[in-house]
């Protein structure tokens, strides 16, 4: 027997779904439903720290409409997904969780908390000045709705903030991705949050980390290839700059990559999404798509 719906949470456990709804849990562990049952799903919504090892199960699933995802990217979804399927991102899930990464990472690289944290395994007490994120300018690249959230949150630091995005948008104070390199030299910390896609891949190249300032901070939580990791590499050797960096090139980043070990860099593996606020903003999205599907209406628009 088959179901309509493929969902990584039971429908209870989701919470305000209709009282019987037909649906199959699989969150990626475990045997995969058989094809027979799997005929009938039109709405299959991967599940999220297994994602990459769900994708190929959208070929098996005939009567599909809709593939809902709980990232925020969807470069890696998007070649799997047959033409005449709608697919959406996980819109609005990640803004608290990575902007609230985005600010722990500025301030832990420039407060030196890596190194405070190697004196404490010497049990060594060392009275050192750092750079405050007071005081900074800091642009945003990528203004979309995580960068908002970061802005939000940026706001007491008592730091300038720069938002720039695909095009410009003057009634927001956004300004387009053509005026970077006017824009970076000016810049301490420079926060990536762009997703990835052609256009974007390498797009922080030698060319761009030339133009930021000496001493300036590269915090990557977009995508790890929007970054050539090679000319960062070149100036984190140098000591030119320094990087904080949840994604990397490649990724998950082998053990005995140079990264690692580059002077200036603090590393993270990923986990900008993945925290006790996920749960709850997951549930409610889950709950709307499902919801509007139910009732004929198309889901709500991703990015």
């Amino acid at each position: 027997m088959s179901a309509r719906y493929l969902l990584p949470y039971a429908p209870d456990v989701i919470g305000g779904l209709p009282a019987g709804i037909d649906a199959l849990v699989w969150d990626g562990e475990g045997p995969v439903p058989p094809d027979e049952a799997l005929r009938g799903v039109e709405f299959f919504c991967l599940p999220y720290l297994r994602h990459a090892a769900a994708l190929p199960l959208i070929g098996r699933l005939p009567s599909l409409k809709v593939v809902q995802t709980l990232t925020a990217g969807m470069d890696d979804v998007l070649p799997h997904v047959p033409a005449g399927v709608v697919a959406r991102n996980a819109h609005g899930l990640h803004d608290a969780s990575t902007a609230e990464l985005a600010v722990t990472l500025a301030l832990a690289s420039l407060r030196g908390i890596p190194h405070f944290t190697r004196l404490q395994d010497q049990g060594r007490w060392n009275l050192e000045f750092h750079q405050s994120l007071a005081d900074r300018t800091v642009l945003i690249l990528g203004y979309g709705s995580i960068g908002r959230a970061l802005a939000a949150r940026l706001e007491p630091f008592e730091c300038e903030v720069v938002k720039v995005a695909r095009r410009a948008r003057p009634e927001e104070r956004v300004h387009g991705v053509r005026e970077l390199p006017d824009l970076l030299p000016d810049a301490d910390v420079v926060v990536l949050l762009t997703p990835l896609t052609p256009e974007s891949r390498h797009l922080v190249d030698a060319g761009f980390l030339s133009r930021m300032k000496d001493g300036a901070l590269l915090v990557n939580v977009a995508r790890g290839p929007v970054v050539d990791t090679g000319a960062l590499l070149a100036e984190l050797s140098a000591g030119r700059l320094r990087a904080a960096l949840d994604v990397t090139d490649p990724e998950p980043l082998p053990a005995d990559h140079p990264l690692w070990h580059a002077p200036g860099v603090l590393i993270t593996p990923h986990v900008g999404g993945p925290s006790s606020a996920f749960l709850p903003r997951a549930k409610r999205l889950l709950r709307e798509q499902v919801l509007r599907f139910e009732n004929g209406e198309p889901p709500a628009a991703g990015h």
